[in-house]
């Protein structure tokens, strides 16, 4: 049976030593399943972080222009994104489900990503439906990472899951800091939508289509996920050979009280 550890702290105890880092890399790569986690991963802190860095461009396009008024707002979104993943990230810890509720997060991010760069003409801007779209976002797009950060754990076990984490952070940071200029060029660039239509004329932002596309390439990528989860499925054994363990010293207990019993009477 597979042995599991509840703590990186047991490893060491046990004696056991990690490879290499970029030994663990090359394995790493060469697992099923662990590259499309880290696309997920790499796209949510891609968007997070352009949204970050240009929060004040993306609210005063929204009607937002208050400096006061920004602050809050993006206090607000990095606080949807701690609250996203304490929710959505311990619905995820409790049921498994990696894949669904990634893809619904994705989704999502990809719909809430289009009010904070496309503009209606015959609405014009709207500051509240800005706000709106910037906390759900967070909420959505933040909890990916938490999420396929321990996906990524689950599927390369029994590996260091620092190294893991690792690879993420270095590959997402790498990307996001590569888009982040991209965005910026993006930024300046205005798309007209349905100029002739007076009724649905409207224009969006390159940084937004940037993001957008980002989030469906990733969707369509990682909807194919189908690697066995290990570690969930080594713990399930555990559990069973515990259950059956206790099962058996309950019935030796049984059995020696019923020694003592026909030990001490009379025949």
């Amino acid at each position: 049976m597979p042995i599991t550890y509840s703590s990186e702290i047991e490893k060491l105890i046990k004696g056991e030593k990690e490879p290499p880092f970029f030994e663990s890399v090359k394995k790493f790569f060469s697992t099923p399943g662990f590259i499309k986690p880290l696309s997920a991963f790499i796209m949510s802190i891609s968007i997070t972080n352009i949204v970050g860095a240009f929060i004040d461009e993306v609210l005063e396009r929204g009607g937002v222009t208050e400096q006061l008024s920004i602050d809050l707002a993006g206090a607000g979104f990095e606080f949807a994104i701690l609250l996203g993943g304490i929710i959505i990230g311990g619905y995820v810890d409790k049921t498994k489900e990696y894949k669904s509720v990634t893809l619904a997060c994705i989704m999502a991010t990809s719909f809430l990503l289009l009010p904070l760069g496309l503009t209606d003409h015959a609405i014009g801007q709207e500051p509240v439906l800005m706000i709106l779209a910037l906390l759900g976002l967070g909420m959505t797009a933040g909890p990916i990472q938490p999420i396929n950060a321990e996906l990524a754990v689950d599927v390369t076990y029994p590996s260091d899951e620092t190294a893991v984490e690792s690879v993420q952070q270095i590959g997402g940071n790498l990307v996001s800091a590569l888009l982040v200029p991209l965005a910026e060029i993006g930024a300046r660039q205005d798309f007209q939508l349905l100029p002739n239509n007076q009724i649905f004329e409207s224009d969006v932002r390159g940084d937004v289509v940037l993001m957008t596309a980002l989030a469906i390439i990733t969707y369509v990528y990682f909807s194919s996920f189908d690697a066995p989860l290990r570690r969930t499925l080594a713990d399930s054994e555990s559990d069973d050979d515990g259950d059956n363990g206790t099962t058996i010293d309950v019935n030796v207990s049984s059995i020696e009280t019923k020694k003592k019993s026909f030990a001490g009477r009379p025949f």
